[in-house]
């Protein structure tokens, strides 16, 4: 039995068998703690990722070839060359911690945040929420509760007022506000359930801008639907579509985010490019002018991971540096100044960093050695304890150690931990932390009542 999977380190895409095969592009050599060991045939670089897991939900540990290689070595000296299952064997210390590798995968996202409302994946796939119910009837939610009808989930993202969910069959399934179509079911009505976008098949990724959604195909191609006032869909127009168009002028995509009038597209040879909304120079092409159509941003290469802000765009390059262009009003591009960068600029004191989000007016980053580090406007959304700005230096979240994984809104942020647990912190007035509150909170607390999240 084969599974589709792909490389985060070089892009490579193809099959993968659950025991040795010479045809498929990785090969399982062995296993640790229940989990599959692949090695990719292109890079020769080490994944451990679930037991047959297809698609990458959450952030698989990615094995450096360096240390790949010494471990082969190892294999073969204690157990024989043609043993394939030789990691069961070996200690623990053999296995990088996750985050220990020399790049961060981009993965599925497991968590998801929008305006007040929160979403994750649960381990058995179904769709947990929480917060703001911003359709009829409209009854907040302070802990999660199940999404009806959502099973076999891989992926899910948010906009500002709606949600999307990526299923392991490649559909792409919609439900919230559809004022501009963003839910891509050919209408403009609002659901309170979950609707197949139509036309959509073999998807492999999804984000979720201010009111519009974007998929990416196994194929590399993009597509997008919502509202295009800006040209954030890509297709050469500012006509607004209901139902999914492909984005002209790009391929060869590995990662896509939205922010709330432009997109980010990350390529398979490590550039980034990007489209729609450019006031602030969040295109990162060195104008402020709006663009219908991708362009390249400048000076980025060996990124391995975006993430697209309210008005500002992130990225994570190979050496684990971050850099950051567009808007910088409350220091959000962590360069320790409030101005505006149209081109990118690095994070000052990040380093190290496996992981990036942002989608407001500030900045996350996940560290190797399991910390969360933030920037930028602080309404208490930095986790730091205070409600102080931070344009000069990141800091760290409080009492979060161990963490695989972040989200950020404007007004909150989430991080899950490697036991499964989610953590929340910022603003709660709809319940979007999910602690049974709508206390607001400077440091995080765990949601409660939530099924283990994560593969």
């Amino acid at each position: 039995m084969a599974h589709e999977m792909m490389c985060p380190l070089c892009g490579n895409r193809g099959e993968s068998s659950t025991s040795i095969d010479d045809g498929a592009a990785f090969e399982v050599r062995g296993q640790f703690e229940g989990r599959a060991i692949r090695k990719c045939r292109k890079c020769a670089s080490g994944l451990i990722v679930g037991p047959l897991s297809g698609l990458f939900v959450g952030k698989p540990q990615v094995i450096p070839k360096d240390i790949w290689h010494h471990m082969e070595e190892i294999w073969k000296r204690e157990f024989g060359p043609d043993q394939d299952s030789a990691a069961a064997a070996l200690p623990a210390s053999y296995i990088p911690e996750a985050g220990t590798s020399d790049v961060a995968s981009p993965g599925l996202p497991v968590l998801a945040v929008g305006s007040g409302h929160s979403l994750a994946v649960a381990a058995d796939g179904t769709v947990w929420a929480w917060g703001w119910n911003c359709v009829v009837p409209i009854t907040d939610r302070l802990t999660p509760v199940q999404v009806q009808g959502m099973t076999d989930v891989v992926g899910i993202a948010a906009g500002h007022y709606h949600k999307l969910a990526l299923r392991r069959d490649g559909t792409v399934w919609a439900w919230g506000w559809n004022e501009h179509g963003q839910l891509g079911d050919g209408t403009t009505s609002g659901r309170s359930t979950p609707v197949q976008v139509q036309g959509l098949t073999d998807v492999v990724a999804i984000s979720g801008g201010r009111s519009y959604s974007l998929a990416l195909r196994r194929d590399g191609m993009v597509w997008a639907w919502g509202s295009n006032d800006s040209g954030q869909l890509g297709d050469g127009t500012t006509t607004g579509r209901p139902t999914p168009v492909q984005v002209q002028g790009i391929t060869d995509v590995m990662g896509i985010a939205g922010g709330a009038g432009h997109t980010v597209a990350l390529c398979r040879d490590g550039t980034v490019w990007a489209w729609g909304e450019n006031k602030y120079g969040q295109l990162g092409d060195g104008t402020m002018t709006d663009r219908l159509t991708a362009v390249q941003a400048q000076g980025m290469a060996d990124v391995v991971a975006i993430s697209g802000a309210t008005y500002h765009t992130i990225a994570l390059r190979r050496d684990g540096t971050v850099w950051a262009w567009g808007r910088n009003r409350d220091g959000q591009l962590g360069d320790g100044t409030t101005t505006n960068r149209s081109t990118p600029v690095q994070v000052r004191g990040m380093a190290d960093v496996a992981a990036v989000a942002g989608k407001g007016w500030h900045t996350i980053a996940l560290r190797r050695d399991g910390t969360v580090w933030a920037w930028g406007w602080n309404c208490g959304v930095l986790g730091d304890g205070t409600m102080t700005d931070r344009s000069t230096t990141p800091v760290q979240v409080q009492g979060l150690a161990d963490v695989v994984g972040i989200e950020g809104e404007g007004f909150y942020s989430m991080a899950l931990r490697r036991d499964g647990t989610v953590w929340a912190w910022g603003w709660n007035e709809h319940g979007q932390l999910g602690d049974g509150t709508t206390t607001g909170r400077l440091t995080p607390v765990q949601v409660q009542g939530l099924p283990d999240v994560g593969p």
